[in-house]
């Protein structure tokens, strides 16, 4: 008889993650269905997307207070196809606010809920454990750190790898954007601009990054900078900002804007200016030096300096490098006045762009931590735990927070 999972998947990055692992799970078990909240990656691998959880994405409690009805509305809505008794199994996708609920709705039903790309309770928010304890039955681990965090605390782990590794080893980037960004920077050097994939982060870095930009372009007036689009309606802010910025001051930069070629752009750059988030992994997996900002309120920042225990928000950081102590990318939180941050953005991408050895020396310790993080096959293992668990439910053992 052929089994049902749910997957909830709030972030754009997770939906990408979560495709590729429905990908193996149907080519493993055709007859599996998948249905659940996701985004349009997920429903390209034959997912039946009941919500595009994606669009919805937030970061932080300012952002979260205006849709909590919204949000407890889409968990009600969850909690009705669990009470068809139709699911076999959810499967939870980082973004853990909102996943908290749809476990403990996923558990009111007996559903077995299993935690891939878990959220990082090691770096921050700990006490949280107990939640994780009493809703959810199995963790496919990511990092080497998570497997250790939640197997000390007794919750049955797997570590099956980081799925950013695989993405990176199985594209098939585009001549055609490859061969536009080349043409575009035939004598000199490109920049890859990644101003982050949820709304709220690209209006708030997109302006620092622009005005980093206007700056950066006198120093090195052979720079192009190739700015990557998530959305179409992030590019189109990207882009009504800079026209902006040309009737204000008379001048054009030497930007190109590119819609779902974010790959291409990393692949064929000399170094990046990115906002923190998981596609630091892909600059690693593509050993691109790259320069880290980021934007947050002043609550956020000030709960973030009570919660946090690590002292980086780049996941590369964050890896030991046994031949050096230096932090393989650059980074900024911004708080308040953005002119700090531009000035950073300014001098350590000018850095990379005046001194090719500096490059090199970032190269070679980005692939050092490729050699040592960076292995590959995360949606297969994942796929192959997932659906042992599924034919093996009886063998969840039973906790209590």
């Amino acid at each position: 008889m052929s089994k049902t999972i749910f997957f909830s998947v709030g972030e754009p990055s997770g939906d990408e993650h979560a495709a590729h692992l429905i990908e193996v799970l149907r080519e493993r078990q055709p007859d599996l269905r998948v249905r659940g909240f996701g985004g349009r990656e997920m429903r390209r691998a034959g997912c039946d997307v009941d919500l595009d959880l994606t669009e919805h994405a937030v970061v932080g409690i300012l952002e979260v207070l205006p849709k909590l009805r919204q949000f407890f509305r889409f968990v009600d809505d969850a909690e009705a196809i669990f009470a068809t008794g139709e699911i076999d199994a959810v499967v939870l996708v980082d973004f853990p606010g909102f996943n908290w609920h749809i476990a403990k709705r996923a558990k009111k039903y007996g559903i077995p809920v299993y935690y891939y790309c878990p959220p990082q309770l090691w770096a921050w928010a700990s006490w949280r454990i107990r939640k994780m304890k009493a809703t959810v039955d199995h963790v496919l681990a990511v990092l080497p750190i998570e497997q250790q965090f939640f197997s000390e605390h007794q919750i049955p782990t797997t570590f099956v790898g980081h799925p950013f590794f695989d993405a990176v080893d199985q594209a098939q980037l585009s001549e055609t954007s490859i061969a536009s960004i080349r043409q575009s920077a035939a004598d000199g050097p490109t920049v890859a601009v990644l101003p982050g994939s949820r709304t709220a982060e690209v209006f708030g870095n997109w302006p620092v990054m622009l005005s980093a930009i206007a700056e950066l372009s006198e120093q090195h007036p052979k720079a192009r900078f190739a700015v990557a689009g998530y959305r179409d309606k992030h590019l189109q802010f990207c882009k009504d900002e800079y026209q902006r910025f040309v009737n204000r001051e008379g001048r054009n930069l030497p930007i190109d804007f590119y819609q779902g070629a974010t790959s291409e752009i990393i692949d064929q750059a000399t170094c990046a200016m990115m906002v923190s988030g998981s596609v630091s992994l892909e600059l690693m997996a593509r050993q691109t030096p790259a320069v880290v900002m980021y934007r947050v309120g002043r609550f956020l920042y000030a709960f973030g300096r009570c919660v946090v225990k690590v002292d980086s928000v780049t996941l590369p950081n964050l890896m030991p490098d046994p031949e050096s102590d230096s932090r393989p990318f650059p980074e900024m939180i911004s708080v308040g006045n953005p002119a700090p941050a531009s000035q950073f953005l300014v001098d350590e991408i000018g850095r990379l762009l005046a001194d090719d050895q500096l490059v090199a020396e970032r190269r070679q310790q980005l692939a050092r931590l490729n050699r040592l993080y960076a292995q590959t096959g995360a949606s297969v293992r994942a796929a192959d735990k997932l659906l042992e668990l599924l034919d093996h439910p009886g063998a969840i053992a039973k906790r209590v927070a």
